[in-house]
């Protein structure tokens, strides 16, 4: 079975010099851990929810705040997010998507269409779910 039959094609997008003011209020949107970013149309990265919570500062919101703890929400996406990026296609495999985030240790692939245009996203709970569906464990 292919990626295109149970990727997310709604995707959050951020450009590269996005603030993490601007990332973090996406996160607050919706139930999601990945956000993918961009140059121009181009994928250049990714910042998951995890690399988010380092970057901030643990006072922010709290009586500790201090100048310099909201100075973090000014840093940039790319200051944060992940470089070296691990992409399918959606004709690829979920087996291959499997293999893959077991490989570089990772929890997300991008989707990327034969342009290069980001397609969606998959993640170990979508390939979890599937094989939760259509296989049958036995112990």
């Amino acid at each position: 079975m292919k990626i295109a039959s149970i990727m997310t094609r709604n995707v959050y997008t951020v450009d590269i010099d996005d603030s993490l003011k601007t990332i973090r209020d996406i996160f607050g949107f919706d139930a999601f851990h990945h956000i993918l970013v961009e140059d121009g149309r181009r994928l250049v990265g990714v910042i998951s929810d995890r690399d988010l919570l380092r970057a901030l500062s643990p006072f922010l919101g709290t009586l500790s705040e201090k100048k310099c703890d909201k100075s973090t929400l000014n840093e940039k996406a790319h200051q944060i997010m992940s470089k070296e990026i691990v992409t399918v296609n959606t004709e690829s495999s979920i087996e291959d998507a499997a293999s893959q985030l077991l490989e570089w240790n990772i929890s997300c692939l991008p989707v990327l269409s034969s342009q290069g245009v980001v397609e969606g996203i998959v993640t170990w709970k979508d390939i979890l779910r599937f094989y939760s569906k259509t296989k049958t464990v036995t112990v």
